[in-house]
């Protein structure tokens, strides 16, 4: 009999750890992000070209909820504004909206936090050069995963996040970490402060029969809210 109880036991516990929240809540966070990095569009074997260090924002919001089969939902919105700082001729200019559409499970959820899941990412906008523009208008599947952890009763935290595709011609990496700290913790409502930094590649195959590559990268300060 104790024979039957321990694999049942076992087995209600490994349910157990994809526990939702224990409340329904709300989060989210909006940053200035200031970037640089390098932009490549291989229609004449030119080299990578230097981007200009500009700011942009970044955002996100997410719904948890304590019932455990369904998933939490995430959406993530960065505004990618920028241009190279070459000559007028060679120039290439930057309109790009990347957003991520996020289903994930809490897996851990306690002085140390786990989260994986599963989305879809857009990527829209145009890039021109040349005096072309070049229309971008891509989806993919995406894999996402976050880890942190909290120090208890100083407000300080940190976490890591990361999104992952490579798939009809499209591939992105996605990363960035963070530290924050609290200045407002109550039963209702938590509001940090945060400085993190993040990096995003990303890599367009046989686009107009052309191939594109973009890095950006840089830091990043910004306001984070738990309702």
């Amino acid at each position: 009999m104790q024979l039957v109880k321990l694999p049942l036991f076992l087995a209600v516990l490994g349910l157990s750890s994809f526990a939702q929240a224990d409340f329904i809540g709300l989060k989210g966070d909006i940053s200035y992000w200031n970037i640089d990095g390098k932009a490549n569009i291989d229609e004449k074997k030119l080299a990578d070209q230097d981007l200009d260090r500009t700011g942009t924002v970044q955002a996100s919001v997410a719904f948890e909820h304590p019932i455990p089969v369904i998933p939490n939902v995430k959406v993530k919105y960065t505004k990618l504004d920028t241009e190279t700082d070459t000559d007028a001729l060679t120039k290439t200019d930057l309109n790009l909206d990347h957003t991520d559409f996020i289903l994930y499970y809490e897996i851990l959820d306690n002085v140390v936090k786990a989260d994986v899941g599963v989305g879809a990412t857009r990527l829209n906008g145009d890039v021109k050069q040349f005096g072309t523009s070049f229309d971008i208008d891509e989806y993919a599947p995406i894999v996402y995963a976050e880890a942190g952890v909290k120090l208890p009763f100083t407000g300080l935290s940190a976490k890591a996040e990361a999104t992952y595709t490579n798939v009809n011609d499209v591939k992105i990496t996605d990363a960035q970490a963070e530290v924050q700290y609290n200045f407002v913790q109550s039963i209702l409502l938590d509001v940090g402060a945060k400085v993190g930094y993040r990096v995003m590649n990303i890599e367009l195959s046989d686009l107009d029969k052309r191939d594109m590559k973009f890095e950006f990268k840089g830091p990043y300060i910004g306001l984070d809210a738990h309702f």
